[in-house]
């Protein structure tokens, strides 16, 4: 019987490997843009094309590759990173393992050309399925071009499970951003299908995120910075009011590499305790600097778990750093009580009285003056003789008792009905109402104590209208008397152009004024004191792009109807809340809001006898 293990060849080996280094276009990205980082480039350009499935490129002017070395980096585990396994803990470089080029070789058409300073001459290198196709020498400039064809050309089942061009832009955006942040004395820029969609020139670190993610975010950040002997914490944390349903601009960097932490979220998250709304966001940008000896890099192929020796240590640090950042933003000057080197104002005395020639002005006043006593000319009553004439017969009991309106318990025995259905429930609940706490709406009914939240009823109806609105395109606009701008972030912008018809079908005037800039010249009636740059950011992080067009309504009629209903503490009339009442029980369901949270709840009435009884 023959031997059953045989070692693999080493095409298939890195097509596995393939497998966990490169899962898209964008893993393709970001290990080459971090080979020219590692490089020591000064200015890197990365161009796309059909979202990577056709091309990508990425020209850097670092230091290059000479003959042998462009030869020997697409093999598997060469590197010039580490030597030891000991260097894994005094990383300096973004990459270590040596599989980056490999894998990215073993999977697409690969064409590279490099030259070094001291060369006169570079070499091209083409490569296709891990093997060679060509290598000579060419001219070029000093740094490396790689460029990437037809990726996953011979994993035909790797190539069809990719998505749809936007989803995989928004996925090399995302990637492309991890590494810009780190780097802004790089100058980066990023072409898709021939069409500029980022510049970043070399700047500090407060310009490079107002660069990628808008002007707004600059007036939106505070600094934080703390030196200890463990870490050092420095960067940016939103203000309270910067805080968003659904944020995405949340960024750790630990020693110039980007990670993913949720217990140091936590800690971000706590310093905002009571200062922002549950579930709200907060951006930050926060890089910690720590010995390489205390994290630990290695964990998974993408680098972005990395672990910490004194985790709970830097946490608490974390958090104080925040909340202390937060504190500057928020203090509130305090009465400077010092007079040091004022001007000297001398105290009054009665000897500077009678050394100046001041004299204290005299009072001049009638003594015989008595406010109570009559005269001829004095006021006189306009009091008429005889008023009590004019109250005549209005006497209490010569009112019937019906005419005065009277309001019905809400435990009327009367009403108390135990109700099967929603039409039961609204036919048969009591005229009169209250509210409770400007949060809460109070009812009988028949089987015992409606209670509703209103914001939540709100959202209820007027998601369901939305939608019929929208289905029947009869959604008005309100034209703002001063049109304002928006600018989205490169992600965002890319998820506008798959939305923008159907913002505009829900009563939205735009216009594009090129740069990621638009113009916001009308929004939805009935939206009146809503920030429409605030409201536009909302709908298009939450509606994604790749969805299916009724998700993508039905997410933008939810977050129209949550930013239009009516907010918690607003006071209600009897009629308001009658009204709103009668609108809910019309709606699809009653229940629930159409992100799953409960509207309303019903306490029976035999509870409630149990209760006092």
């Amino acid at each position: 019987m023959s031997d059953l293990i045989h070692l693999l060849p080493d095409s298939v080996a890195n097509q596995i490997a393939a497998g966990e280094v490169i899962q898209r276009p964008a893993s393709v990205i970001k290990e080459l843009v971090e080979n020219s980082v590692d490089a020591g480039a000064a200015t890197i350009h990365v161009i796309v094309v059909d979202a990577g499935r056709t091309s990508i490129q990425v020209i850097d002017d670092g230091k290059g590759m000479s003959e042998t070395d462009a030869r020997l980096s697409f093999e598997r585990h060469a590197t010039s990173k580490i030597l030891q396994a000991d260097d894994l803990f005094a990383l300096n470089t973004m990459g270590f393992r040596g599989e980056a080029l490999a894998s990215i070789a073993a999977v697409a058409q690969v064409e590279l050309q490099t030259r070094r300073q001291e060369d006169e001459i570079g070499t091209k290198i083409s490569i296709a399925g891990s093997k060679v196709v060509g290598q000579e020498p060419v001219s070029c400039p000093v740094g490396s071009n790689f460029k990437v064809d037809n990726l996953f050309f011979n994993v035909p089942a790797r190539r069809k499970f990719l998505k749809t061009n936007a989803t995989e832009l928004n996925n090399i955006l995302t990637a492309f951003e991890r590494i810009v942040l780190v780097y802004p004395a790089i100058h980066f820029t990023l072409h898709h299908n021939g069409v500029e969609m980022l510049n970043l020139r070399a700047g500090s670190v407060r310009q490079r995120i107002a660069d990628v993610f808008g002007k707004q975010y600059n007036q939106d950040l505070v600094p934080v910075e703390v030196h200890t002997a463990m870490c050092t914490v420095t960067g940016f944390v939103g203000k309270p009011e910067a805080a968003r349903k659904k944020s995405g601009c949340d960024y750790f960097f630990v020693n110039g590499r980007f990670m993913k932490h949720p217990y140091f979220h936590k800690a971000v998250m706590k310093a905002y305790d009571r200062l922002v709304p549950e579930g709200m966001a907060i951006p930050y940008f926060l890089y910690l600097e720590v010995a390489p000896g205390e994290i630990d890099v290695n964990i998974h192929p993408t680098k972005t778990e990395i672990k910490f020796e004194n985790e709970q240590a830097i946490w608490q640090i974390l958090s104080a750093a925040v909340r202390d950042g937060i504190g500057k933003y928020c203090e509130v000057p305090s009465i400077d009580f010092d007079t040091q080197g004022q001007p000297d104002i001398p105290v009054f005395n009665q000897d500077m009285l009678q050394e100046s020639s001041y004299t204290a002005p005299k009072v001049n006043y009638n003594p015989d003056y008595n406010p109570f006593k009559q005269s001829s000319g004095g006021h006189s009553s306009n009091t008429p003789n005889q008023w009590e004439s004019l109250y005549e017969g209005l006497k209490q009991d010569s009112f019937p008792q019906d005419s005065f309106p009277q309001q019905p318990s809400l435990f009327d025995d009367d009403n108390i009905v135990e109700p099967q259905t929603a039409s039961e429930i609204l036919s048969e609940k009591s005229p009169a109402h209250y509210q409770y706490k400007g949060k809460y709406l109070m009812t009988a009914v028949k089987s015992g104590l409606m209670i509703i939240d209103q914001h939540r009823a709100s959202v209820r109806v007027l998601y369901d209208r939305y939608l019929k609105e929208h289905d029947g395109h009869v959604i008005s606009t309100q034209k703002l008397l001063f049109p304002e701008t928006i600018t989205l972030s490169p992600s965002e912008a890319v998820n506008m152009q798959q939305l923008l018809p159907e913002l505009m079908a829900y009563g939205f005037d735009l216009s594009d004024l090129g740069g990621n800039t638009y113009a916001v010249n009308g929004i939805p009636a009935g939206l009146e004191g809503v920030n429409p740059q605030n409201l536009l950011h909302d709908m298009i992080s939450s509606a994604n792009a790749a969805d299916t067009l009724v998700s993508i309504q039905s997410s933008l009629a939810l977050r129209l109807a949550q930013r239009a209903a009516i907010p918690y503490g607003q006071l209600l009339t009897n009629d308001e809340i009658e009204s709103i009442i009668n609108d809910l029980f019309s709606c699809s369901n009653v229940n629930y809001t159409p992100d799953g949270k409960a509207i309303l709840c019903i306490l029976p009435q035999g509870d409630i006898e149990r209760l006092l009884g």
